[in-house]
């Protein structure tokens, strides 16, 4: 039984619906927490907590795995990259100096660095050619 794909229109409509989630998933995780924290010295952090990105990550490269692992290679890679940079332009694009396109630049190559790393190496594990002396005759 194949679990590839089993058509086009599949194929590339998984690219969109991986987008979706991606985005839902940066809404679950970071888009609650819109607020700095500043502490008694005057100096501020966040918005975001280490848990919360970490998180994310995490779910990001689950449904990368999930994706590739089924064979939608261009959804896991491009999907994925593409509701990160989505979201976070949305997030971030409230900021007045204009450098939020620095940090929606570094989030897009990043993703598309893992999740590209992941889809390949899960697709040259699936077509691992066979030995000689593995095979039976």
């Amino acid at each position: 039984m194949r679990k590839g794909p089993q058509t086009p229109v599949l194929h590339w409509l998984s690219i969109p619906l991986l987008a979706g989630a991606t985005t839902a998933a940066w809404a679950a995780w970071l888009g609650w927490d819109q607020h700095r924290d500043v502490h008694p010295d005057g100096s501020e952090t966040g918005p975001y907590q280490a848990w919360q990105v970490i998180g994310l990550g995490l779910t990001v490269l689950a449904l990368a795995y999930w994706a590739a692992s089924r064979g939608h290679t261009a959804a896991a890679t491009l999907g994925t990259t593409a509701g990160l940079t989505l979201a976070s332009y949305y997030d971030w694009s409230d900021d007045g100096s204009g450098l939020f396109m620095i940090g929606v630049s570094l989030i897009t190559l990043a993703s598309l660095a893992a999740t590209g790393t992941l889809a390949l190496a899960l697709a040259a594990a699936k077509h691992k050619p066979t030995r000689a002396k593995d095979r039976h005759p």
